[in-house]
């Protein structure tokens, strides 16, 4: 199944969808005592491996962490191929001083957001489905 290419089609109808909790950044060498089920991403780097965990996860296995982050899900089967989504909603955020790290995933786009300007997030992400680009 292909995801969609056509970028006015995927900016109309990627239906942004803020998920609940909270989550954070971790990097370890060593992955062996993590829970699978409990890891919402898993991305080795040369210096280690980036894990994406809730916070309540990392809470529980006493991990330190400095920041933590709302999940928003872009909804519409975007394609690994598709050119300018991650341009379009990116530069939108961040004319409203909103960082955002993300992550494509098979069949959607993860936007991480600081808890603080989810809601703001979410606002600017759904306007784009009206049409609104602002």
């Amino acid at each position: 199944m292909n995801g969609e290419q056509n970028l006015e089609k995927l900016l109309k109808t990627m239906k942004p969808k803020l998920n609940p909790g909270e989550y954070i950044f971790y990097t370890t060498g060593d992955i062996a005592g993590f829970d699978p089920s409990n890891i919402v991403m898993l991305f080795r780097e040369e210096e280690g491996n980036t894990l994406i965990l809730e916070k309540v996860y990392a809470d529980s296995l006493d991990i330190a962490y400095h920041s933590t982050f709302s999940w928003i899900t872009l909804s519409v089967h975007s394609s690994l191929e598709a050119v300018g989504l991650t341009a379009a909603f990116s530069t939108a955020l961040a004319a409203k001083k909103i960082s955002c790290n993300v992550v494509a995933g098979f069949y959607h786009d993860h936007i991480f957001v600081g808890p603080k300007d989810a809601e703001k997030a979410m606002e600017i992400l759904e306007r784009f489905s009206e049409g609104d680009k602002r």
